[in-house]
């Protein structure tokens, strides 16, 4: 596949046809991704973003009892004529919103082979343009959305971009991690050298991990299509994005805000104190009442 210049990202791709088994048994009918933090489920978040950033296609791919997040972001009409038939003006404006956020399409991964294999079930979808990748597990509160700030650096880049924070300590052995050196021009933009997956206390590169926020070229098709299937027989998007270091620049990117692992139970629960914190109607009665909560 060729690159041209100066594209633009228009299609975002969320993987989510996990089982979510860290949230069980919340999840075991319930899709992970449609977990509530504050008023709106995980992946709405990521849909946000996406759409703040530019992209007017979301591509969700799904897998077996998944079905309620295509009714989220499809349009409601029994809801819509409920409401509208008891003047809750405010409640439909709500409701509508959630369909008209972005053309959304889905494509099923039949089996959970790994998040590069996610990827690839976007490919027929997602074309021969650069595209953006969110993890709806990593919630990020940014005041300039996260992947808006990485479509800029794309923009200066065409090249691939991902997602980087740094990790203190032995945690960054939960992450793949970096090796990488930063952009003279850019100190937030890092020029990737190698990967390394999870890599054991004291070997690592750097402090530099990835977070679930990409934005790849349209070759990392092609790298995901021959790579060898790692541990579990699982396609690893780092091995394909190693892969697409041999051919073309990767960057990574520090971004600005503060990620929560909203796949994770207590990152969750601190995400909802947070969230729950900054939200316009519900913040200041909740601070009142966590401040008179007996700890």
């Amino acid at each position: 596949m060729t690159q041209a210049t100066h594209q633009k990202i228009r299609k975002a791709v969320f993987p989510a046809a996990g089982l979510g088994t860290r949230f069980l048994p919340a999840t075991k009918a319930t899709p992970k991704e449609m977990l509530c933090l504050v008023d709106k489920p995980l992946i709405q978040y990521g849909v946000e973003e996406a759409v703040a950033a530019g992209c007017t296609e979301i591509i969700i791919v799904t897998g077996r009892g998944k079905s309620t997040m295509e009714d989220h972001f499809d349009k409601s009409f029994e809801l819509e004529a409920s409401l509208a038939a008891r003047n809750k003006t405010a409640l439909l404006e709500i409701a509508r919103s959630v369909s008209k956020l972005a053309k959304v399409t889905y494509t099923r991964q039949p089996e959970p082979l790994g998040l590069g294999h996610a990827v690839l079930m976007a490919k027929e979808i997602v074309g021969n343009e650069p595209f953006a990748v969110l993890l709806p597990d990593d919630i990020v509160d940014a005041t300039v959305p996260c992947m808006k700030q990485m479509v800029e650096a794309f923009n200066e880049t065409q090249s691939s971009i991902l997602g980087s924070e740094v990790v203190e300590g032995d945690a960054i052995q939960n992450y793949g991690c970096l090796d990488c050196a930063p952009d003279p021009k850019n100190p937030r933009l890092l020029a990737v050298k190698n990967m390394v997956e999870k890599p054991k206390p004291g070997t690592q590169p750097s402090q530099n991990a990835i977070i679930g926020r990409y934005i790849l070229t349209p070759r990392i098709f092609d790298m995901l299509e021959t790579i060898t299937p790692g541990a579990g027989g699982e396609l690893q998007l780092t091995d394909g994005i190693k892969a697409l270091l041999q051919h073309e620049k990767v960057y990574g990117f520090s971004y600005k805000g503060k990620r929560h692992d909203a796949g994770d139970k207590q990152g969750f629960l601190r995400a909802t104190v947070e969230f729950g914190l900054k939200h316009d109607q519900l913040g200041p009665d909740f601070r009142a009442w966590l401040k008179s909560f007996p700890l």
